[in-house]
């Protein structure tokens, strides 16, 4: 009896989620693969693919999204796995909670305002950090935002703004590694390092993968931050600087819902392709 209310109140509890995930995802995505494949009324198979693919915009900003996603995706997985072993490897709670806490902080900005904090930033002419960017010979906020630095620019943005909730996430797969197993490689002598090699890292694999999933999933959307850096800098950042700024352009600038349509599915199946391989590496949907 009790087991069967569990499973109904279960069924309360997901419906929620499938409502909200069939209204703005499924309906959505099969309205842009219709719209893609779809020009004036008429079906025309991957003619809309193959127009926005010779669009002279659409390999910059497939170069530009990659890099931006290479760098940040490094960075994130190498450093968020090492500051929460970290914080994790803290004996004083209270030192540990705060240090997270900090962690989390950036994190609670809106993506839109933390870049607005990061124009006052990265400008040498009123930023705190100036000295830092006159080590690397940026004197105006214009040299500071050219292209060529834009990926990096772009990846501290995100890391800023999106560590902190992960080393927490990361922080509590490591307190499910159960006790035993650690007193265990503690007794066979390990020390911090043999134990994050060979046992904390193996277990967090799940995490790491769906880190990387959703992280990969995020930064292949990039689209705010050029946008406000884009008009800050007047035109300094390209307004077709992404994919997504480019489908805007399209949907918004051009009137062309088709062409729109054709680059989010091709985002999409980029997207999920990447995605399958983080899962198939990390084991996510495995059994323990």
């Amino acid at each position: 009896m009790a087991t069967g209310q569990q499973a109904r109140m279960s069924y309360v509890f997901v419906s929620g989620y499938t409502v909200l995930a069939v209204a703005f995802g499924l309906v959505p995505t099969l309205y842009a693969l219709y719209l893609s494949v779809m020009r004036d009324g008429r079906f025309v198979g991957v003619d809309n693919f193959v127009r926005v693919v010779g669009d002279f915009r659409f390999l910059p900003a497939v170069q530009h999204v990659a890099l931006f996603v290479a760098i940040w995706l490094t960075c994130l997985l190498a450093f968020v796995v090492v500051l929460a072993l970290v914080v994790h490897s803290i004996g004083q709670r209270w030192l540990s909670s705060s240090i997270r806490f900090i962690y989390y902080i950036p994190g609670a900005l809106a993506g839109a305002s933390s870049v607005v904090l990061w124009l006052f930033l990265l400008d040498p002419t009123v930023s705190p950090v100036s000295a830092v960017l006159h080590l690397f010979g940026l004197e105006t906020f214009v040299q500071t935002v050219s292209p060529g630095n834009l990926p990096v620019i772009f990846a501290i943005i995100a890391f800023w703004t999106g560590a902190g909730g992960w080393i927490v996430v990361m922080y509590g797969a490591l307190n499910n590694i159960p006790r035993e197993v650690m007193e265990a490689a503690r007794i066979d002598g390990a020390g911090p390092i043999r134990t994050a090699r060979h046992i904390q890292l193996p277990m967090m694999r799940k995490w790491i993968s769906y880190m990387a999933i959703m992280s990969l999933a995020a930064g292949t959307q990039l689209f705010v931050e050029p946008r406000v850096l884009s008009q800050a800098s007047k035109g300094v950042v390209p307004i077709d600087y992404s994919l997504n700024q480019l489908a805007y352009l399209y949907a918004f600038k051009q009137n062309d819902n088709n062409g729109s349509a054709a680059i989010a599915v091709l985002l999409l199946v980029v997207s999920l392709a990447l995605s399958m391989f983080f899962v198939i590496k990390g084991g996510l949907f495995e059994r323990d």
